[in-house]
């Protein structure tokens, strides 16, 4: 059975580099495991040059792995090569990929030399490439562009469907503040329901437009979820980091302030796993919302790299983690999801949503916490966006949307920073004075 092409906006992106670079650097699309990297960049090498050469570093035979080991000869290197995958190479016409490249150290090193030759473009995939050991005996090239590539969001879900319309419809609703009436709000969350049980791993969508069936998709990202855990395992033997992926969905049921490390490793300290918590959030697999002292621009000078929530990066993924131990058919987030039954309880598969959507969008997660009145219990702002000098403090409801004390606090403690709060829940757009309720859909807005 033929690969399933999805659109993908980031093809865009690399049309860009190839216009504008022109060779002078290389592209590194860096992100999770079966988020279509390969796919997307294989598809581009079709469309947009005469002829491509495809590496998989990790299915390669030690011979090719070998001769980027000698960089004297870059003649007698590509005559190999050509012979070896039966490509015929055009200078300036034709584009190499380096698919896991992490696996090959020296073939990524090797980019510097082989831009400055100038005869081919290149074009470098990877999953986990910033971990220390993959890089740690190389020079790292300076002549890289670099992409970081999502699971499918949710306009390209809808585009998956054939359903080119309605993001654009949304989009026009929200720059002008316009609640959408009760009928199609329905309906745009009974179809924002789908994208959240489906998710945005290409083969999830795939299995889901074959076969409609949820519990075929389930059977698909288990399958990814296994994947990342051999992951996890090659750079944490201890399992650890395994460890701490499962627990992401107890931890945000329990809705506390912090990831509580010791109660996933017993006796273990926050401070002792920064760098476990630093190569995850390199894989691409999770998202890590650090928490924020004094909100302010320049969020990342005051984060508390001991205080942090994980999120897993792909909300699909994150339903079927959050029941791992049952079977498909005791899975009742599905039915609660589709039926629009959710309880207060499961209001988390939301919070990992909004994080998915953020990160998408390009920004980097932050959350702020501090005393209530009280001076014992905490206020939560559950996510911080910066805009310019300003920051939009973002709250996520469920339910019980008319209660959000927390961020109205916020915008009172720190009023001369903040623009506009935002509630992301799951009614109609509507505005109230400086705080907007934004139906969860339209996160992808912000």
């Amino acid at each position: 059975m033929s690969k399933t092409v999805f659109r993908r906006k980031i093809y865009e992106d690399m049309l860009n580099w190839k216009n504008e670079q022109k060779g002078e650097t290389a592209l590194l699309i860096e992100g999770a495991r079966r988020i279509g990297k390969s796919t997307i960049v294989e598809e581009f090498a079709k469309r947009e040059y005469d002829s491509y050469m495809f590496i998989d570093f990790s299915v390669a035979s030690p011979e090719v792995v070998h001769r980027f080991d000698d960089l004297s000869n870059i003649e007698d290197l590509f005559t190999y090569l050509q012979f070896r995958y039966n490509v015929t190479l055009q200078e300036g016409k034709s584009v190499v990929i380096f698919d896991e490249v992490q696996m090959a150290p020296k073939a990524r090193q090797a980019i510097k030399h082989l831009v400055k030759d100038g005869r081919y473009h290149y074009i470098e995939t990877g999953s986990l490439i910033s971990i220390r050991k993959n890089v740690m005996d190389i020079v790292i090239p300076s002549e890289e562009t670099r992409l970081q590539m999502f699971p499918m969001d949710y306009e390209e879900f809808r585009w998956a469907l054939g359903d080119e319309t309605t993001v654009g419809l949304l989009r026009q609703a929200f720059i002008k503040m316009r609640p959408l009436g009760d009928e199609i709000h329905r309906q745009m969350m009974r179809n924002f329901r789908l994208y959240m049980l489906v998710g945005g791993m290409p083969q999830a969508v795939a299995k889901y437009l074959e076969t409609r069936s949820l519990a075929e998709v389930d059977r698909v990202k288990r399958n990814i979820i296994a994947l990342y855990s051999d992951d996890f395992h090659k750079f944490d033997s201890s399992g650890k980091a395994g460890a701490l992926f499962n627990a992401i969905p107890g931890q945000l049921s329990k809705n506390v302030s912090r990831y509580q490390i010791g109660s996933v490793l017993k006796g273990e300290k926050p401070g002792r796993m920064l760098e476990t918590i630093s190569e995850m959030n390199d894989s691409f697999a999770v998202n890590v919302a650090y928490h924020c002292d004094d909100p302010n621009i320049g969020m990342a000078l005051t984060q508390d790299l001991e205080k942090y929530k994980m999120y897993v990066a792909d909300t699909g993924i994150f339903v079927t983690l959050a029941f791992w131990d049952k079977k498909f058919t005791e899975n009742v987030i599905y039915s609660k999801l589709l039926g629009d039954k959710l309880s207060v309880n499961l209001g988390y598969v939301f919070e990992n949503m909004v994080a998915q959507m953020l990160r998408a969008n390009g920004h980097r997660l932050f959350y702020h916490t501090f005393l209530r009145e009280d001076g014992k219990n905490y206020h939560e702002v559950d996510f911080l966006i910066a805009d310019g000098p300003k920051l939009k403090p973002v709250e996520v409801k469920s339910s019980g949307y008319k209660s959000h004390v927390s961020i109205d606090r916020f915008c009172e403690k720190y009023s001369s920073r903040v623009e506009r709060s935002y509630i992301v829940y799951t009614k109609d757009l509507r505005k109230e004075g400086n705080t907007l309720y934004l139906p969860i859909y339209m996160t992808m807005f912000l």
